[in-house]
């Protein structure tokens, strides 16, 4: 590696520095939502979050195969996946319930909705996939900053590690069998989503069920 190189590897990486901290402003923001709906409603909607910035490398590999000019100006214009999130939660209704949390913010610009769960990808793949933007305070004053936020459920997340994992290993190019195998099991997370909130709605009425009880034992109307 020559050094003209490794300066630029260098001078990238300061270039990508803002979006640590706004990764670290979205982390935050969401840690707040979760612990506050788990205040409120007994419930967290969020179980997992994983955040990650691509590395130079990549962000230049990306720039050569859209055939642009590898500049710190076509970054900021043409690639909106360098700060990534990926929020993990149980249910499906949990997925627009983030969402929601995430728009309902002030400070946030939802910027593009890609709705992979109403209408999943032909190989199966199901997310919700937001570009946000969220300002970021420096010394010099806010400057507004790109991350991409994808929301699933874990049992989604779980399929979508594993096709990647596969498809990486073929290069892409997975065999027909294992493709369908692959759309079989998408179908199975979609069942498996599915029956989880069916069985949460029947505990809930069965818990509010038994609140009703108590309170008519105890004489107390509704």
């Amino acid at each position: 590696m020559n050094k003209d190189f490794q300066e630029r590897i260098e001078e990238w990486k300061n270039f990508l520095f803002i979006y640590k901290f706004a990764l670290d402003e979205i982390n935050t923001k969401l840690t707040i939502l979760n612990d506050e709906f788990q205040f409120v409603h007994q419930h967290n909607p969020i179980e997992h979050v994983k955040s990650r910035i691509k590395s130079p490398e990549s962000i230049m590999s990306k720039l050569q195969r859209k055939g642009l000019e590898v500049t710190t100006e076509n970054v900021e214009k043409h690639i909106k996946d360098i700060a990534g999130v990926r929020v993990t939660c149980s249910f499906t209704t949990d997925i627009y319930r983030i969402y929601d949390m995430i728009e309902s913010q002030d400070d946030i610009k939802v910027i593009n909705v890609k709705d992979y769960v109403e209408n999943p990808k032909p190989n199966g793949y199901k997310s919700l996939h937001l570009i946000v933007e969220i300002p970021v305070y420096l010394s010099k004053g806010p400057e507004y900053v790109k991350v991409e936020i994808q929301i699933r459920t874990i049992a989604m997340d779980f399929w979508a590690s594993l096709e990647h994992k596969i498809y990486y290993k073929f290069e892409g190019e997975i065999p027909g069998n294992l493709s369908a195998e692959l759309k079989e099991a998408a179908d199975i997370v979609h069942y498996l989503d599915s029956k989880m909130i069916r069985i949460m709605d029947e505990v809930t009425e069965f818990k509010e069920h038994e609140k009703e009880a108590k309170l008519g034992e105890m004489g107390v109307e509704k």
